[in-house]
């Protein structure tokens, strides 16, 4: 039997990697969707959540570090809920129907990702 004890990290790890990447890559999208309530300048939020998200998929590359960077993931996953919740209110202010729909889908996908990433800790 083949196991899937990898692929209860190695999801998270690549999908924390690759948005971690994004972030400091193409940042401007990220920086529109920085709650306006927070102090500071939304692009050092966008950095600030990228490099997290980079040490975040690095962590979960390391068996002993597993449990801990769990946790700090589902912290960080809640702490960004914030920013979903205004790209979606900002989709429905102006943006198409394609994009209030896949916006407003994203709020409530966030649980099961935290379920996935929770997980991963294990």
């Amino acid at each position: 039997m083949i196991s899937t004890a990898p692929l209860r990290w190695a999801a998270p790890a690549a999908l924390f990697g690759a948005a971690g990447l994004a972030h400091l890559l193409r940042p401007a999208g990220f920086d529109a969707i920085v709650p306006r309530a927070l102090p500071g300048r939304a692009r050092t939020w966008t950095n600030v959540s990228g490099a997290l998200e980079l040490a975040l998929a690095l962590g979960f590359t390391v068996p002993a570090a597993r449990p801990a960077t769990a946790r700090a993931a589902v912290a960080l996953l809640l702490a960004v809920w914030p920013a979903n919740g205004q790209m979606a209110l900002d989709a429905w202010r102006g943006g198409s129907g394609v994009r209030r729909a896949v916006t407003t889908a994203r709020l409530p996908l966030q649980v099961p990702l935290i379920r996935l990433v929770a997980r991963a800790g294990r």
